[in-house]
């Protein structure tokens, strides 16, 4: 049985000017990135994010009371609203487009991505759109770290660790 795609088996004449025709294509209306500036705006876009999360923690254990994991909690919560909140005024969209990778430290950018799909369908309702489009990241995310913490309360409740 012969496969359609063969990937021990060199492309024909044929196919490889077509496939040096679209690389040159590519190469042509690809613009070219400045590595330099992209990796410094990342760097400093993400530098101030976790600056800012440093400072939401610090102000929480010092005006606040709280202890280091409350302070943590606080800081994730507040990073992932203002994120939240910015993503959907379209602000942090262009925070991104600025910074690139930057601005997509891991918290902020589980938040951006779990509105931006709700966003683009909130045409369609507050429950077939918003709703429904909210959860598309966050929805396994959810559902695997659920199922999780059953099987370790499970595993703790047999074994009485």
């Amino acid at each position: 049985m012969e496969t359609v795609f063969d990937k021990n088996r060199k492309p024909g004449i044929k196919r490889r000017k077509q496939l040096a025709a679209y690389s040159q294509m590519v190469d042509r209306i690809s613009p070219d990135s400045d590595t330099r500036r992209g990796l410094s705006r990342a760097f400093l876009v993400g530098g101030i994010i976790c600056a800012l999360g440093q400072l939401i923690g610090e102000l929480g254990a010092r005006y606040l009371g709280q202890t280091a994991a409350e302070a943590s909690a606080f800081t994730a919560i507040a990073l992932v609203f203002l994120t939240a909140v910015l993503t959907g005024l379209g602000v942090y969209d262009k925070i991104g487009q600025f910074a690139g990778a930057g601005a997509f430290v891991p918290i902020t950018g589980f938040a951006n991505a779990m509105v931006s799909p709700a966003m683009e369908f909130r045409k369609e309702g507050m429950v077939l759109g918003l709703g429904s489009k909210l959860f598309t990241i966050a929805g396994p995310v959810l559902v695997y770290g659920v199922s999780c913490s059953v099987l370790v309360g499970l595993v703790y409740a047999v074994f009485r660790w």
